[in-house]
């Protein structure tokens, strides 16, 4: 049986959101030299097949060989290249995240491979070789962590650092040595469309072969090079402060408008965060009126939702929603 496709935010089949708090990606992006730089990619030849010149950019950003940067196709072909590469390695079980992103768990799934969730890094406990997905910081919650689970070396550690961009508070914590790391700046850009990202591999790590032989050829498009090649630039950097510093006010904005109006709230060190309407109803009723909030049922959270930061005018139409669904069920 063709395991479940994972749920996810934003399009639903559904009209478009006129305000859309369920997407976790920044609603201010890209910054404007990186979008120019992706808006003129050239598209009518292929990329350079090996990424040689996008690698070196990447691994000198990062004090890394070119040799141990892996383009990948966004997050999630990164997360089904790297589990691929787990299986062919001796890898039986994949530990996950729970509450976490669903395609952890789905490329097991597809390949026969043991899911094992966790709530805490310190319930980790692989009795065979495994492969472990640390989000840092996590999605759906937002939160960070304060300690690396302890493994061996028969083990296969990858910290999916997608939101690492976004955070706004606190520092992140440093990532351990053997560890593999997948890097999405689409999220942080606001350009999700583009599905481009890559995996730092970890020195003489015996996956980098298997990994690099999976990738599919062309890997990226022109406009993902474009992208890549732009993320470490110092004008996207300093455009990324702004952000931050934007998203964080609209954050305590936000966080305060539905505390008047009786929400329950968890702590994040993001942008997007865990919140528990008084009602069980409210997505669908907000759906209604063209607002999008992410149900948290799929994530194991059934009755929470995860919102996200977003401009005072979809603040005020999210607040006016509210209000008239209490005004009509009073």
């Amino acid at each position: 049986m063709r395991p479940p496709m994972p749920e996810h935010g934003g399009p639903d089949g559904g009209p478009d959101a006129t305000h859309d708090f369920s997407t976790n990606a920044s609603p201010l992006g890209p910054p404007p030299a990186l979008l120019s730089a992706v808006q003129q990619a050239d598209r009518r030849a292929y990329p350079d097949p090996a990424y040689g010149v996008l690698r070196r950019r990447l691994g000198d950003a990062h004090g890394l060989r070119a040799e141990r940067v892996l383009p990948t196709a966004g997050g999630s072909e990164g997360i089904r290249r790297l589990t691929s590469t787990a299986l062919r390695t001796g890898r039986r079980e994949v530990w996950v995240p729970q509450p976490g992103f669903g395609d952890y768990a789905a490329a097991a799934q597809a390949l026969g491979l043991t899911v094992r969730p966790y709530a805490s890094p310190t319930d980790i406990r692989p009795a065979v070789p495994a492969l472990v997905w640390i989000c840092e910081p996590c999605n759906p919650t937002g939160t960070s962590l304060t300690a690396w689970p302890t493994l061996g070396d028969e083990h296969l550690l990858a910290v999916d650092r997608a939101y690492e961009p976004l955070r706004l508070r606190g520092e992140a914590p440093a990532v351990p040595p053997h560890a593999w790391q997948l890097v999405c700046p689409n999220k942080a850009l606001g350009l999700t469309g583009v599905r481009a990202g890559y995996l730092l591999a970890p020195a003489e790590d015996a996956a980098l072969e298997s990994a690099l032989a999976l990738a599919p050829s062309w890997v990226l498009s022109a406009e993902g090079v474009a992208m890549l090649t732009h993320w470490h630039d110092a004008a996207t950097a300093d455009w990324l402060v702004g952000a931050r510093a934007q998203l964080r006010d609209w954050s305590i904005a936000q966080r305060r408008m539905l505390e008047t109006l009786d929400w329950t709230q968890q702590p994040s060190c993001t942008p997007f965060w865990l919140a528990r309407p008084p009602r069980p109803d409210i997505a669908l009723r907000l759906r209604e009126r063209g607002i999008r909030v992410r149900d948290a049922a799929s994530f194991g959270l059934p009755g929470w939702v995860r919102v996200s930061a977003q401009p005072r005018r979809s603040q005020d139409a999210l607040q006016q929603a509210l209000l008239e669904i209490e005004s009509e069920d009073s």
